[in-house]
């Protein structure tokens, strides 16, 4: 009778032995699939934040979008712009800068139209976090030939710009063009900058529109990085290297 109750007890207790072991079971096995879905969207949201802190603080990527400073710049050429010019650094003749239009640059037709489309919207996304180049709708890129209190003309004898009463040698400018077609005087104010762009016969610059105040620059475009074919670094020129402090 003692054998047959003990055989009546563990039984017994081996199926609460088993209930408690298929409880925790379902706390303890997790789903390969959520598990990866879980990694997955954090992997993917940490990279979107991480790239949206770099556009906004240290790099942004644009697109090309006219043929003012061919052959350096070409249409649809992709440009990486360092922010950090405009934090740390001073901005100098010879830089070529993106900034916003200060006003009557752009043609109104030239402006972004929203269309309500989601792929656009979509498109707009990622041109925030950085995935994508923005587009440069709204911003223009020039080449710094004045910084704040230069004395900038054209043109000497030899038709070149001079800044400071330097005439500066420009082998950027687009083959077949001159430094300009107009002649100019000018002083640019403190906070100020005078730009033109490398194919001066088809740029509206600040020989047609003025200065361009420095609070207005994203930043200075330090390399072409697409297509392949034109990865390039856009060094500061040392052209202007004997040009005097104004």
């Amino acid at each position: 009778m003692t054998d047959e109750v003990e055989e009546r007890g563990a039984a017994s207790a081996e199926p609460r032995g088993s209930s408690a072991t298929e409880q925790r079971s379902p706390r303890a096995t997790r789903s390969p699939l959520a598990s990866f879905l879980r990694e997955t969207v954090l992997i993917v949201g940490l990279s979107l934040l991480i790239a949206t802190l770099v556009r906004i603080f240290l790099v942004q990527a644009f697109l090309i979008p006219s043929q003012s400073m061919e052959n350096t710049l070409r249409i649809e050429d992709r440009v990486l712009v360092s922010k950090l010019t405009t934090r740390f650094g001073e901005i100098e003749r010879g830089d070529v800068v993106v900034f916003e239009d200060p006003g009557g640059w752009l043609a109104p037709t030239a402006q972004r139209q929203d269309s309500g489309d989601p792929l656009a919207r979509v498109r707009e996304a990622f041109e925030f976090v950085g995935v994508l180049p923005n587009d440069a709708e709204g911003h223009l890129i020039k080449r710094v030939v004045g910084v704040g209190g230069d004395e900038v003309t054209c043109c000497d004898n030899r038709g070149r710009v001079s800044v400071n009463g330097v005439a500066v040698d420009e082998p950027y400018v687009f083959d077949g063009d001159v430094p300009s077609t107009e002649e100019f005087e000018v002083t640019v104010p403190p906070g100020s900058l005078w730009v033109m762009g490398d194919h001066r016969s088809n740029s509206g610059d600040s020989r047609v529109h003025g200065f361009v105040p420095e609070s207005a620059v994203t930043g200075r475009a330090f390399a072409v990085v697409w297509p392949v074919s034109r990865w390039k670094q856009l060094e500061r020129p040392d052209d202007f290297a004997a040009v005097p402090a104004p």
